[in-house]
């Protein structure tokens, strides 16, 4: 019984998440995304950036959600967590308010280190040694 309650909230087989946590995490990533566009959170460090929150990711109990932030240039990313770890009270009634769940989840903030990897890879997939070995079947050819 409590492996097909395991099975409902998370694919246990894969590890994958299950509809309702990204369906969860979606709605909690948009309420986060529209509480820092329209400028809710009074922070010197939160009004003076432009933050991105590009992806949210939720445990199996929906009791914990985090949430991942990338300053806009990438700058100052130590003190825009800071400054919303400061208001994570406030943020976590606002966005129980807002998605409307039983249970506030815990929030906690992580830098979102997936557009620096994507930067890393665009480098070395533009560097001439590897535009060497990917050259074009003519040349195998010729």
């Amino acid at each position: 019984m409590l492996e097909l309650a395991m099975a409902r909230t998370h694919h246990a087989s894969s590890g994958e998440p299950s509809q309702r946590m990204l369906r969860v995490a979606e709605l909690i990533r948009h309420a986060m995304s529209e509480l820092l566009s329209r400028g809710e959170i009074l922070d010197p460090v939160l009004e003076k950036t432009v933050v991105t929150i590009p992806a949210v990711r939720m445990s199996p109990d929906l009791k914990l959600a985090t949430i991942y932030v990338m300053p806009l240039g990438g700058l100052n990313v130590d003190a825009v967590i800071a400054a919303l770890e400061s208001h994570k009270k406030p943020l976590r009634t606002e966005i129980a308010r807002r998605v409307n769940l039983k249970f506030a989840p815990e929030l906690r903030f992580r830098h979102d280190e997936g557009f620096e990897a994507s930067a890393k890879i665009d480098a070395l997939l533009n560097s001439p040694k590897v535009k060497q070995d990917l050259g074009t079947p003519e040349d195998d050819e010729a």
